[in-house]
């Protein structure tokens, strides 16, 4: 690694690092992982009692969902990729084909599609024979994958033998329940969702085309963008789709596209019009980041759940050494509310062990977050909570105040020359004064609205995109206690 190489390695960790910075919260899609995640360093691995154990800590036992999901090795392995470069060819086909079979196992089922279209690929380039290759990867990791997540999962599920991405891709896919969740067009996934997640259109446009097209990388262009293309193919008869089933092939495209784009930037000084590419491939990068910068911003609006019960327990002010009780409702838990967020007598995080010991033991939380619709018209389920977040506090019943109001990204609307920002639906920033003072809201307002003053008339000729936002997220105050 050259001196001026380092820092372009410390970028990706860097990126990460900022985008968990400015957005820390997870949506509802990622909340049983996290559950689960919580759960076993928390409360650990009961040993005895274990029903009882269980039924009073783990979430999963309390929320189980529609199937029950993987708890087993939370943490995917980044093993998926083709070897292009080994001196035991057939070997390192094996080892992924393994990997990736182990992966879908425990991990996410709809990669045996991937592994489908992988192994497929191989065998009829005549990579790969059934015998050395195909039979000793599948079974290896199929025995492996099995050992590690029935026996665990079995176990913390109370319900044996339970395979779960089995049960799961059964559920959903076999009997058609993801399509409960809303369908989209067969071609969702190449016109809308592959586009969004490589952000960058030189990647597709120009890029993957160059790879396919040169003859020294067609082929390895081509051994990674068959398979992944055939993947997204077949996926793309399940009616519901959502960009998270095909983000395994960011990745191998990406690749691909950085292979063209070598080829273009080496012949950057052969001729004008490699130069011009050239500097049009870097202006494409700026842009994308630029791009990529706000969508973050935006994105960071997207959790008022989290947002709620961060200003509940650090921006309002609760008498010491009492108990308090909050409830959840569905909008909330499914915008970032979760365990690690919760309160409790004990650090949970870093941010709790540097907090004096006596300020955690001052207090206590309980919560709960029912979805009982007969528990949930009783007065006296109501009575005994001190706060609760809601999105419509009409629904709670008792006497009640509103105390805070969370903001939530409701939207873009594309602002014409003329148009002053603002609108009935409730924009970040209204007549040059943000809607949430001191939140994050407020902050990514401040920002929007100086790049508005900077770029709107200068340079965009006075067009705009205005973020819109509405409440979200009701921080109620029980005032019968």
């Amino acid at each position: 690694m050259t001196s001026l190489a380092w820092p372009f390695y410390l970028l990706i960790p860097t990126f990460i690092l900022l985008h968990l910075f400015i957005s820390p919260y997870t949506k509802v899609e990622e909340s049983f992982n996290i559950q689960a995640i919580h759960d076993i360093l928390i409360h650990g691995i009961p040993t005895e009692n274990v029903d009882q154990f269980l039924t009073s800590n783990y979430d999963h036992v309390s929320f189980p969902g529609s199937v029950p999901r993987n708890l087993a090795l939370r943490s995917l392995l980044n093993a998926y990729a083709l070897p292009w470069n080994r001196q035991d060819v057939s070997r390192g086909y094996r080892l992924s084909l393994y990997l990736l079979t182990i992966a879908g196992i425990v991990f996410r089922s709809e990669l045996a599609i991937l592994v489908g279209t992988i192994t497929l690929y191989l065998f009829l380039t005549q990579r790969i024979s059934i015998i050395s290759v195909i039979i000793p990867a599948g079974l290896g990791g199929l025995i492996i994958g099995l050992m590690c997540t029935v026996p665990l999962d079995s176990f913390l599920w109370q319900s044996f033998p339970l395979w779960p991405e089995w049960t799961s891709f059964y559920y959903n896919t076999i009997q058609g329940h993801s399509a409960d969740w809303g369908v989209s067009s067969w071609h969702y996934y190449f016109s809308n969702a592959l586009p969004r997640l490589l952000l960058n259109p030189a990647i597709y446009l120009l890029c993957i085309p160059v790879a396919v097209l040169n003859a020294a990388t067609r082929r390895r262009s081509l051994d990674l963008l068959i398979p992944l293309l055939g993947f997204v193919a077949l996926y793309s008869f399940l009616p519901h789709k959502e960009w998270r089933f095909i983000i395994y092939v960011v990745p191998g495209l990406t690749a691909i596209a950085g292979t063209g784009a070598s080829w273009i930037w080496t012949r950057r000084a052969k001729s004008v019009i490699y130069a011009a590419i050239s500097l049009a491939l870097v202006a494409s990068v700026l842009v994308s980041f630029a791009a990529s910068t706000a969508i973050l911003g935006i994105s960071s609006l997207n959790y008022p759940g989290g947002e709620a019960l961060k200003v509940l327990h650090n921006e309002i002010e609760h008498p010491p050494k009492r108990h308090f009780d909050v409830y959840f409702d569905n909008l909330a838990c499914q915008t970032g509310v979760t365990r690690f967020l919760e309160s409790h007598n004990g650090p949970q995080t870093v941010l709790d062990v540097l907090e004096a010991q006596d300020s955690l033991q001052k207090r206590t939380w309980a919560y709960d977050k029912t979805e009982d619709p007969t528990m949930l018209l009783d007065p006296m389920f109501w009575a005994k909570f001190d706060y609760v977040l809601a999105e419509r506090p009409e629904k709670v019943i008792g006497s009640w105040a509103v105390v805070h109001v969370v903001y939530g990204f409701d939207g873009v609307r594309l602002l014409k020359p003329g148009e002053e920002s603002g609108s009935q639906t409730e924009p970040l920033y209204h007549a040059k004064k943000e809607v949430a003072d001191g939140s994050w809201a407020s902050k990514v307002a401040n920002i929007w609205h100086v790049l508005e003053g900077l770029l709107r008339d200068s340079i965009l000729r006075g067009h705009w995109a205005e973020i819109k936002m509405e409440p979200k997220i009701r921080i109620l105050e029980n005032q019968m206690k």
